[in-house]
């Protein structure tokens, strides 16, 4: 059963770069995707959970109640293993509550290199680091919540490349294709990124194909 399968399918958020991606990865299910930019009368959600699973449930029961309709939510973020799990779920704002994506990079990259002072600085790869993405799929008929959460392992470049994609994708390195993020096909990010293996883990639990 395709529960999404000619109607809308909702999803809290005002990342362009994540409804262009949500909307190619559901595009299959035959459902239109729409954000909170097609209902301006919602409220903003304050993401003050302390996990990325808090967060994304948060957002889908606080859209799904206003609308009366099933929401999709996702709160992602990159943990690097150098900053102790930094920025998590402090990604989208990490040098400021309204940081452009660069701000944030090069708060990262700087915040790095210190901690790299005095060893090999010609080291291009600064520290392992994850892509986490926690999805939350809320009825507000039933209260009832699906949840799904994917990852993708990769290393924190001192050299951002690539114009594709949105936020760390310029200084995330994946070793399988040994590129950056930003410079992968949608295609390409789609099958090895944490939103990606988060989607197939949620449609599983559907039963969707």
């Amino acid at each position: 059963m395709n529960p999404f399968k000619d109607t809308e399918i909702i999803v809290a958020t005002k990342n362009q770069g994540k409804v262009k991606e949500f909307a190619f990865a559901l595009a299959e299910l035959g459902g239109t995707v729409k954000s909170m930019y097609d209902y301006p009368e919602l409220p903003e959600v304050v993401e003050d959970g302390d996990t990325f699973a808090a967060n994304a449930r948060k957002k889908a029961k606080t859209v799904g109640d206003a609308l009366g309709k099933p929401v999709l939510a996702d709160d992602s973020g990159l943990c690097v293993d150098k900053l102790g799990g930094a920025p998590g779920v402090y990604s989208a704002r990490y040098s400021g509550d309204h940081a452009t994506d660069a701000e944030n990079n090069d708060k990262l990259l700087d915040e790095l290199q210190k901690l790299s002072e005095g060893e090999d600085t010609e080291q291009p790869l600064l520290s392992p680091a994850r892509f986490v993405c926690h999805l939350a799929l809320y009825d507000p008929g039933t209260g009832e919540f699906v949840e799904a959460e994917g990852t993708v392992e990769g290393m924190i470049s001192a050299e951002p490349a690539g114009s594709g994609g949105f936020g760390y994708d310029p200084i995330f390195y994946v070793p399988a294709y040994q590129k950056a993020m930003a410079e992968l096909t949608l295609q390409e990010k789609q099958a090895i990124s944490h939103r990606g293996a988060a989607l197939r883990i949620l449609k599983d639990k559907l039963g969707l194909k």
